[in-house]
């Protein structure tokens, strides 16, 4: 089972020199940074550090996921935020749950024994929520359904039909915003009965940079998702 480290990047240069110098090679076989077309420097240092970059042509984290998708070689994909959020330590431990037999393993902000230091009133109530609420709906058992942080088998993402612009393509140009795959993720999988683990893992404050929540649109979007995936698709 080979891995791919997935890190998606925009404007991150401060959080991509106190993260990514602590993550060991021999926890991945591919490195891979997709980049939004940074201004910073980010991308200039990720190629100095002779990582192998992507840079994406259209806005948005899932888009940022797609354009990647054809230069992962990796049978599992492992997706990790640089900004600070994520905590280079806990990659073996994540690998590790999953080659126990599970199709995903999250890194849990919310599961015993972990928190999240970047939270504030709006993002802690707007996780909670939508975790429930996939919880309620499709019938799984998430403590934490949104977070970046988390390595799955690549052929989820066939499987569920993340790489369709139609899982997403009418939430985005009602609420006009550009969103990720993970909620979609974490819903598919649940309706699917993928074998799915969680393990606890703090949330540190980012590294600089500066938070790119669109919460409002975002959130409408999401929320749409949850309702939607009631009535449509498998």
């Amino acid at each position: 089972m080979t891995t791919t480290l997935l890190v998606p990047t925009l404007n991150e240069i401060d959080g991509m020199k106190a993260i990514m110098p602590k993550i060991r090679p021999e926890w991945y076989d591919q490195l891979l940074i997709v980049d939004g077309q940074s201004t910073d420097g980010t991308v200039e240092y990720a190629r100095q550090q002779g990582y192998e970059v992507v840079i994406q042509q259209k806005k948005g984290m899932r888009h940022a996921y797609m354009e990647a998708l054809p230069h992962v070689r990796g049978d599992v994909v492992l997706t990790f935020s640089p900004d600070g959020n994520s905590i280079p330590e806990l990659i073996p431990a994540c690998l590790d749950k999953l080659k126990e037999g599970y199709d995903m393993v999250i890194v849990s902000r919310y599961k015993e024994g972990a928190k999240s230091y970047d939270d504030d009133t709006v993002t802690s109530f707007g996780n909670t929520l939508f975790t429930t609420m996939i919880n309620l709906l499709h019938g799984a058992h998430y403590t934490d359904a949104m977070v970046i942080f988390r390595a799955y088998r690549k052929s989820l993402i066939q499987e569920l039909d993340l790489d369709k612009d139609e899982s997403y393509e009418f939430e985005e140009r009602l609420f006009k915003t550009n969103i990720s795959w993970e909620p979609l993720l974490s819903i598919r999988a649940a309706k699917r009965g993928l074998k799915v683990a969680e393990i606890p893992g703090d949330e540190p404050a980012r590294e600089g940079g500066e938070r790119k929540l669109q919460v409002m649109r975002w959130g409408a979007a999401y929320m749409w998702e949850v309702f939607r995936e009631v009535f449509v698709w498998k």
